[in-house]
């Protein structure tokens, strides 16, 4: 009993003698019982949908959609690599991952040796990697753009910019890698399944048809890309 009423006592003086009631930090209830620091900011919550790996390529329209409207809202290609991965992040996990689907068919599908003509012309050269970069540069200008480049590469001589430099986009490659791990913070390649072919590591053999040695040839198969282009 007589040790209770020294307790007792001891709050009562700590009380009295410049203890701020109103700290939640500092009080010394506070400390005694570990009452929570208001200020303490919440961990996000992690992305607790199942997510199952697809082979499933976004619908093209509205892929389209979504690469139309962002070159119509940008000024440059950063601007619309920023607003490309704020409106793929709208869609669903298996709609981001069929956006990066859809974008390795369109790649697939220009795997050629005519296109890579057009890219070393444009660029003054084209790697391997280049012209992967070029490609992506092709389907980031639009529908319109990509399949009438796809007919007929030459006709790209419409997009040419006078100073411009190099006519390639590395970025667009990674939107929606980048919108995914945004959205899920996980990886999107872990969700593409196994069975989904037309992609980088199967694209098909092909023979070039042209030389940069012979530049006749590659003036027969871009003609005004080589004249306004080639030095």
């Amino acid at each position: 009993m007589k040790t209770k009423t020294i307790v007792i006592a001891a709050f009562f003086l700590l009380s009295c003698s410049g203890v701020d009631k109103n700290n939640n930090e500092m009080g010394i209830f506070d400390k005694i019982f570990g009452k929570k620091n208001p200020s303490k900011k919440e961990e996000p919550k992690a992305f607790d949908q199942d997510i199952e790996k697809t082979n499933e390529m976004l619908d093209e329209t509205l892929f389209w959609e979504i690469v139309e409207n962002s070159l119509k809202n940008s000024n440059n290609e950063s601007g619309q690599i920023s607003l490309l991965v704020k409106e793929i992040e709208k869609l669903s996990p298996k709609e981001i991952i069929g956006f990066r689907l859809r974008t390795d068919k369109l790649l697939y599908d220009t795997y050629n040796s005519e296109m890579w003509c057009a890219g070393y012309i444009m660029n003054g050269g084209c790697s391997d990697d280049g012209f992967e970069y070029f490609r992506n540069w092709v389907i980031s200008r639009g529908k319109e753009v990509y399949y009438g480049a796809k007919e007929n590469p030459d006709n790209l001589i419409s997009e040419y910019v006078e100073g411009k430099e190099y006519y390639d986009l590395e970025d667009f490659w990674y939107v929606a890698l980048t919108a995914f791990n945004n959205k899920t913070g996980k990886e999107l390649y872990d969700y593409i399944s196994d069975d989904f072919k037309t992609n980088e590591g199967n694209y098909p053999q092909f023979e070039f048809t042209w030389q940069e040695e012979k530049p006749e040839t590659m003036k027969a198969i871009c003609p005004r890309l080589h004249e306004k282009m080639w030095n």
